[in-house]
């Protein structure tokens, strides 16, 4: 696959403070266009303020940082037109228990595209097919596995036809073979040029799909490479978090 070779995200110097204590700690970092990068390190890392601040949930207090074209480091930024390039998936899938999963995947589509009716079933059906879950359009969530109630959060995030979509732990809360239903998607996702950064525990995977890893520590980009990097650490701190399994 041809690449661009303009970031669609450039973290340059990027600070993040919560009060007194400062999460970012001059964060330096860039995902072009089509690749899969995958952020792993300990809980309270940074990871997932890192991949916050890229749609804009957090305002970041010092550094350039650069989405899709746009300066979130500079004065207003529109946040809604970000929203529609930058989607984001959550460990928890926050469907609308009252819509049926057609509706929840379209809602956001016929709102802010104004699309039609007949428009946004095709759209539905085709994202819904994109996860494996053409079968279950007129379901409601609570019908749904869990790792379906995921595939279908991440079918409403293709609606928007973002140019890029974030992963935050989005298979923390299921079990293993429901894990796996959800990498599958992820991994498609990936061999169709989707560009995605991923908070995700799961290393083989992370090794496997991610054509960058990046390891946090303490709020620093520790260490950066491809998967293989995970096989041959070069610091102790990654040593001991893939040794530990984690």
């Amino acid at each position: 696959m041809t690449r661009s070779n303009v970031p669609l995200v450039r973290f340059h110097g990027v600070r993040k403070s919560f009060g007194e204590l400062e999460v970012l700690k001059g964060i330096d970092l860039e995902v072009a266009p089509g690749e899969v990068v995958a952020l792993i390190g300990r809980s309270g890392s940074g990871k997932s303020t890192a991949l916050r601040c890229v749609n804009g949930l957090e305002r970041i207090n010092a550094g350039e940082l650069t989405v899709c074209g746009r300066e979130l480091h500079g004065g207003k930024v529109d946040l809604r037109e970000l929203r529609q390039d930058v989607g984001i998936v959550f460990q928890s899938y926050n469907l609308f228990p009252h819509l049926t999963v057609e509706q929840n995947v379209t809602l956001a589509p016929r709102k802010v595209h104004k699309i039609g009716a007949g428009e946004a079933r095709d759209l539905a059906a085709r994202v819904l097919a994109q996860v494996g879950l053409s079968d279950k359009a007129q379901n409601y969530p609570e019908q749904l596995s869990g790792g379906q109630q995921q595939r279908v959060a991440i079918a409403r995030s293709l609606a928007m036809r973002p140019k890029l979509i974030l992963f935050d732990e989005v298979t923390s809360a299921l079990d293993p073979e429901l894990t796996g239903e959800v990498l599958r998607v992820i991994e498609q996702l990936a061999s169709e040029g989707m560009t995605m950064m991923l908070v995700t525990h799961e290393m083989a995977f992370a090794r496997s799909v991610a054509d960058q890893v990046v390891f946090m520590h303490q709020g620093r980009v520790w260490e950066t490479g491809t998967g293989d990097m995970l096989a041959n650490p070069q610091t102790p701190e990654l040593r001991q978090f893939v040794g530990n399994g984690l």
